[in-house]
């Protein structure tokens, strides 16, 4: 196949990120069919000229590149690689870009090679607004080939893609990543809920924070979250993060790591979601970690640009 901005996209999974990927291509004029388990979540992108399909066979017989940004490895199975669909991937190229464990990224580029196609990962780095403005980091799993003839397209979700290594490489750095920001988020919910506990100024803790060598940026973006307890329109859901969390796990565990510290994370996590924040913020686990007291009026904090 050669590679223009003629091929036909078909994008598998039009939430939260996939969404503003399909915008993305077609501003940068390529022609893009979308597929969703949801089909109303395809009319804003319909009538900013993508193509609709009915059924997943509708969009692979429709498309030489496949981009998934589904759930889950099962989803991703589920959705391409049914028994009656075997034949339709051949001369393919599948583009997966969701977070999965690296053992079932290489299962897949397993399964795309056995139906004659093509695969490579491309997880990322950001949120909505990145995935917006093209300004994502993207984390690029693939052949030194592959990652050449498919730069063009990658640069539309991000300038700068990184080529990692080979398939699973960049699934792993994803991973490394979220784990971080598990991590992070909830040490900082910690140490800003005994702060609070202790009547220290909010502010004077921050400046010395970013003063230092611990401060992380994340610190900032969450604050306010966490200080007025409002969790509401996520860019990276609580949900989310204990999927991401497992999947770490899983692959610590594969490689002999000891993850005693994230096990415990998880488990606060966990006890978010039981408590109804799926959908909120992942900020939300300072829910659990420093739960409020009834009929306590919450301090204030002055909000900056």
């Amino acid at each position: 196949m050669t590679w223009n901005k003629q091929t036909t996209i078909a994008l598998f999974g039009t939430g939260l990120m996939g969404a503003p990927l399909t915008e993305r291509l077609l501003d940068a004029g390529y022609k893009v069919v979308v597929w969703n388990r949801s089909p109303e979540k395809l009319e804003p992108l319909v009538a900013k000229g993508a193509l609709a399909a009915e059924t997943p066979g509708q969009a692979v017989r429709s498309a030489e590149v496949l981009v998934t940004w589904l759930a889950d490895q099962r989803a991703i199975q589920e959705v391409l690689f049914p028994a009656e669909r075997a034949s339709l991937l051949a001369g393919k190229t599948i583009l997966q870009m969701a977070t999965i464990g690296p053992s079932h990224s290489r299962g897949l580029e397993d399964a795309a090679i056995a139906h004659g196609a093509q695969y490579l990962e491309a997880p990322v780095l950001g949120s909505i607004p990145e995935a917006k403005k093209g300004s994502l980091l993207l984390m690029v799993g693939a052949t030194v080939a592959q990652f050449e003839r498919f730069q063009l397209l990658l640069s539309v979700f991000g300038k700068n893609p990184v080529h990692v290594g080979p398939v699973g490489q960049a699934a792993a750095m994803k991973l490394a990543f979220n784990q971080l920001i598990a991590g992070l988020t909830a040490s900082f919910s910690l140490s800003l809920g005994l702060i609070q506990k202790e009547g220290v100024r909010v502010e004077l803790f921050m400046d010395m924070l970013r003063d230092s060598a611990l401060y992380a940026p994340t610190f900032d973006k969450k604050l306010l979250r966490m200080l007025e307890r409002d969790y509401e329109n996520p860019n990276f859901p609580t949900r989310h993060l204990l999927k991401d969390t497992d999947l770490f796990l899983d692959a610590a565990d594969e490689h002999g790591l000891t993850a005693a510290c994230l096990q415990g994370v998880r488990d606060t996590v966990a006890i978010a979601l039981a408590k109804g924040l799926a959908d909120t913020d992942y900020s939300a686990i300072n829910e659990v970690i420093h739960p409020p007291i009834k009929n306590q009026q919450q301090g204030t904090y002055p909000k900056t640009d």
